[in-house]
């Protein structure tokens, strides 16, 4: 199923293969970047399966799901011949490589998540093994990759800002925590996250009676989830594109809980930045990338790969511990002025480093270096 953009053919011709139209990946890896491309001389064509590259949770229906895939895949691999460059975001079906060689030259593999993980890393090593570049979200991911071929860039997952623009601070009462909305976002998959902050929410909604807590995802937490938090001051918000904006207008601080693992590692903030770019304060657990992106407001420490980082002031807060991620929560919510700081400083570091405006120019140059 492509979706591309008409263009003379003078411009550089991409084909992009991607995981489905609902996969945030493809969305802010690779969609959003087509209009920008375009007026940088790339005309991007995104193809992807109506089945999509994820099986289905019941196994008897796999075997039919990956051969409906893999025929959905094939016009596009056929078309990818007339292409300058091939990118592939991720496999063509998850965790295994198909059809990924039959596909034109030079390819680029995106990664954004900690794929070498899955099947002892065989798959992993042999998409690179197949490609020209590998483009990683994080420098972590990149470190990785380099172990299996000399070509590896970095390239973080950008924001669009000018669709994700600060809203007005809503009314809040610093003491009662009336108005005041501490929220998430994410896929009911990294639901689990929240379980081990669990704790830390239920001591500031003591705190502050009249808070509440939002969850913005694809489906609702299970009744047996977020232990000890009262479900009557929990609200859900169905995830959409259109419910985005309304989410981060009503914010007042944003969560990023993660696990210290190598899976986490992966991670590209994304979240975190989206808070950020509608300036908003967070708090992160600091691990992987979240570590970069809350250098950009230390002048002591500089993010993954970078000889200097400017200093905003506090973009986010880092928190570990039970106690430190209730600190940190109350102390933003008892001090509006302190809050409105950092969400104006996140912003600016978001505008800076992690805007589709500063890194597609990027993406384009690494475009056409790999087509020569």
């Amino acid at each position: 199923m492509p979706a591309s953009l008409t263009t003379p053919d003078h411009l550089l011709r991409v084909h992009a293969f991607t995981g489905g139209a609902a996969v945030p990946a493809a969305r802010f890896r690779v969609r959003q970047y087509v209009a920008p491309l375009a007026r940088l001389g790339v005309a991007v064509t995104e193809r992807f399966p109506a089945l999509g590259a994820y099986p289905p949770a019941a196994r008897l229906l796999r075997p039919a799901w990956a051969a409906g895939t893999l025929a959905q895949r094939l016009p596009g691999v056929l078309a990818s011949h007339g292409a300058d460059v091939v990118l592939l975001q991720r496999e063509m079906l998850s965790t295994l490589v198909t059809l990924e060689g039959l596909t034109g030259r030079p390819r680029v593999l995106d990664v954004d998540d900690a794929i070498h993980l899955f099947r002892g890393g065989r798959t992993a090593r042999r998409l690179a093994g197949l490609c020209d570049l590998v483009i990683c979200g994080n420098g972590w991911l990149a470190d990785v990759y380099r172990d299996r071929m000399p070509n590896v860039a970095v390239l973080p997952t950008a924001i669009d800002t000018d669709a994700l623009t600060p809203a007005p601070w809503p009314d809040a009462d610093p003491d009662t925590g009336y108005g005041v909305v501490i929220g998430w976002i994410g896929t009911s998959g990294n639901l689990r996250y929240l379980d081990a902050v669990a704790p830390a929410l239920a001591a500031v909604l003591a705190r502050f009676p009249r808070a509440r807590l939002e969850l913005c995802c694809d489906a609702p937490p299970a009744p047996a989830a977020l232990p000890g938090l009262p479900a009557e001051r929990i609200d859900f918000t169905p995830w959409s594109e259109a419910a985005e904006p309304g989410f981060f207008a009503r914010l007042t601080v944003g969560l990023m809980p993660l696990a210290d693992g190598d899976w986490e590692r992966g991670k590209c903030s994304f979240k975190m930045l989206q808070y950020m770019a509608a300036g908003r304060p967070s708090v992160v657990s600091p691990v992987g990338m979240n570590r970069d992106v809350l250098a950009h407001g230390n002048h002591d420490v500089p993010a993954h790969g970078n000889d200097a980082v400017p200093a905003y002031g506090p973009v986010a807060l880092g928190a570990a511990a039970t106690e430190e991620w209730a600190a940190a929560l109350s102390g933003l919510i008892a001090d509006p002025p302190a809050a409105r700081a950092m969400g104006a400083a996140a912003r600016a570091a978001v505008e800076a480093h992690y805007a589709v405006a500063v890194l597609a120019p990027r993406l384009a140059t690494l475009l056409r270096g790999v087509a020569g």
